[in-house]
């Protein structure tokens, strides 16, 4: 695939992108409200390919495929754990986009900090959920970066498509806020599933057929096909990996933020069936892409170059692979971009706006605004690291924000939670995770999202235990949303 292949693609790419953005620019977006929700009137297909884009980013299809490379088959059972958490939406779904329709809520650490009645919980969960979404996007970055290189033969630099997916999140991000980034998503999102779809066709006839194939990595690679296989996937491993991924629909701010976002319920259902669908066909299509690598290129010092290499290899048409290789810089910018406005959101809100009290709500999407490009500049920096393994150092930042997990489910689940329970979890969890990952260690053998989750809710309860809870708050926050949960159905 030659470098000026990929710089045409890119620059149709990006022509179609900022036309679907600038079209999406309908009415004022001078609010919190309208430039980070999209007023909330979403419709259902827009917001299951938005969500779907968001979250199958450059970890799916280039992380997923290369931690298949790396251990086989369990990469599979791992991300089906995943899709088997996004049940936890059915739950949480509905009281989340009730909850933002009552209140008025723009993030879920401002419905926090409003249910556990304290300004120190949302300020609080904002600055922890940047700490460790702020890598992640970053991770996003790598993945560009790692493609551009991978199916050029080093001719586009790292560097360069990291800079490339950087600069164009910031520009999408702009343009209209989560509207044109939801828009960008829908047409992101079709054109993945049919390309790559039609790339895993391509492959399997050419590998043998689907028996063949299979065959042939049994024969060369036989641990691909077992669990714990080469040991990549030991049962602790697997489980540190999954526990948090399992929990991320709602521990992740930019994927919960988006439950405030459908026009009504049936169109958040339409949203969480579509996504299912995708996601299920996202995974076959991820993983065997990591086992064709396996068999085509067996050796790799870089799992996370499995995916590109196979899009440049000779069994990929080119003209085929270079639109399946825009397609992931797309869906990677999309969760970049999702991500930007997340942040900024959280830090005009729940910190700008709680620190400063007479802060209007201009003056807070002013400062959002401004906030956009200082956090895609911290992301850029963190990926110019070229850390390894992407799947891994998203699971990584996942282990970060799964310590506000029993906090989100005391919000609608237990009056007894209070502030200080909310506070003491997710302060203390969250500095173990991060001093576990930074000293690489795993204390009994269990991963640092294992950790933060047994801290984080043993904390939280023992707290809330011996301390006050808001029962007044509680009590009509409850009752507001069992009220409107039936007026909605």
């Amino acid at each position: 695939m030659t470098s000026t292949l990929v710089w045409w693609a890119i620059a149709v790419y990006v022509v179609i992108a900022l036309f679907i953005a600038y079209l999406s620019r309908k009415g004022k977006q001078n609010n919190m409200e309208s430039y980070f929700l999209g007023d909330r009137k979403l419709g259902g297909f827009v917001s299951a390919l938005s969500y779907s884009a968001t979250t199958y980013s450059a970890f799916m299809l280039v992380g997923l495929a290369g931690l298949t490379y790396n251990g086989g088959v369990g990469a599979l059972g791992f991300e089906l754990i995943y899709l088997m958490g996004v049940s936890l939406v059915a739950f949480f779904g509905p009281r989340f986009w009730v909850a933002g329709k009552k209140y008025g809520y723009v993030t879920p650490s401002e419905m926090l900090g409003d249910r556990y009645d304290d300004k120190k919980v949302a300020v609080t969960v904002a600055i922890s959920n940047c700490l460790f979404l702020i890598p992640y996007s970053a991770v996003q970055l790598s993945g560009v970066g790692y493609l551009l290189q991978g199916v050029t033969d080093n001719a586009i630099p790292y560097t360069t498509g990291v800079l490339i997916a950087a600069i164009l999140a910031l520009v999408f991000s702009y343009i209209a806020g989560i509207r044109s980034v939801a828009w960008t998503d829908s047409l992101q999102s079709l054109f993945m599933i049919v390309s790559s779809t039609a790339v895993v066709i391509v492959l399997i006839n050419g590998l043998g057929g689907f028996s063949g194939f299979f065959e042939r990595i049994e024969t060369s690679q036989p641990e691909l096909l077992t669990v714990p296989g080469n040991g990549f996937f030991s049962f602790l491993t697997f489980l540190g990996l999954t526990v948090p991924w399992f929990f991320f629909s709602i521990s992740n701010p930019q994927v919960s933020q988006r439950l405030y976002m459908p026009a009504s319920l049936k169109s958040l259902k339409t949203m969480l069936m579509g996504f299912l669908v995708f996601g299920f066909i996202y995974t076959i299509v991820a993983v065997i892409w990591g086992f064709s690598a396996s068999i085509m290129f067996p050796g790799l010092e870089k799992a996370d170059l499995a995916t590109p290499l196979v899009l440049s290899s000779d069994l990929v048409p080119p003209l085929l692979g270079v639109i399946v290789m825009v397609g992931i810089m797309a869906a990677a910018v999309s969760t970049i971009d999702s991500i930007l406005l997340t942040l900024s959101s959280l830090f005009a809100k729940d910190v700008y706006g709680n620190i400063k009290n007479n802060a209007t709500d201009r003056m807070q999407l002013r400062i959002g605004k401004i906030v956009i490009p200082i956090i895609a500049v911290l992301a850029y920096l963190f990926a110019e690291m070229e850390l390894n393994l992407i799947a891994v150092l998203s699971v990584a930042s996942s282990a970060g924000l799964i310590v506000v997990v029993p906090a989100i489910v005391g919000t609608f689940y237990w009056k007894r939670g209070t502030s200080a329970g909310v506070l003491s979890s997710v302060i203390a969890a969250g500095l173990v995770v991060i001093l576990l990952e930074f000293f690489q260690l795993k204390p009994l053998g269990l991963a640092s999202g294992l950790w933060g989750l047994f801290i984080s809710t043993f904390l939280f309860i023992g707290i809330s235990l011996v301390t006050h809870a808001p029962e007044d708050k509680a009590n009509e926050f409850l009752t507001d949303i069992k009220e409107a949960l039936k007026t909605a159905k």
